[in-house]
């Protein structure tokens, strides 16, 4: 479960920051959890993607919470550390803007900026309890397709709960809402997995 790479389903990433940006608008405190985070690629282009659709002031008070099942993705992501064959897909002028050699042959490292906004945690999504509560935004995305139907549910309501009122769900795009909670949360892209709370 540990694949991944930067900015991997851009779509669904860009209509994240298209609905989550204006809701957390005026915010003093945005809190986003990234389920399932891998070795950071992910939680890290959520934190590029925020930082070029918010303005500098807003995106200081975003904090990004990396979970995952496997510790040892903790310190990659402190370091954010990534080797040439890991960012070559990032746009040319993305990655000019927010990594450099990190003075090891190959390897290059994200901005401290970037760094600064994400905490990684340990955390076993098949316990069913949350790391905490009023996420404006909560992703999960290659992760659930792994576990079993009532898992999922089990999750998803896990998730619904650690929502802030009105906040925002992304899973991957083969992984449809179980029906049995379609009435926790309203689609809001035709074309993307990105659901808002509800009830």
């Amino acid at each position: 479960m540990a694949f991944t790479y930067f900015f991997r389903d851009l779509q669904i990433l860009e209509q994240i920051t298209e609905h989550v940006v204006p809701y957390v608008s005026g915010r003093s405190r945005i809190k986003v959890w990234d389920a399932g985070c891998a070795m950071g690629p992910e939680p890290y282009s959520l934190a590029i993607m925020f930082a070029e659709s918010m303005g500098r002031f807003a995106f200081k008070n975003l904090k990004i919470y990396a979970t995952d099942l496997d510790n040892a993705f903790g310190s990659v992501i402190e370091k954010g550390v990534y080797p040439e064959e890991e960012v070559k897909r990032i746009p040319v002028e993305i990655f000019q803007k927010y990594f450099k050699p990190n003075g090891k042959p190959g390897n290059f490292e994200i901005n401290q900026e970037m760094r600064d906004r994400l905490v990684f945690q340990h955390h076993d999504l098949q316990k069913f309890q949350s790391i905490g509560q009023d996420f404006s935004l909560v992703v999960c995305k290659n992760v659930l397709l792994h576990f079993q139907q009532a898992e999922r549910i089990e999750v998803i309501r896990m998730f619904h709960a650690s929502l802030a009122e009105g906040g925002y769900f992304a899973s991957e795009q083969t992984q449809k809402m179980p029906v049995e909670l379609s009435h926790l949360f309203e689609q809001v892209s035709c074309n993307g997995q990105i659901y808002k709370k509800v009830g």
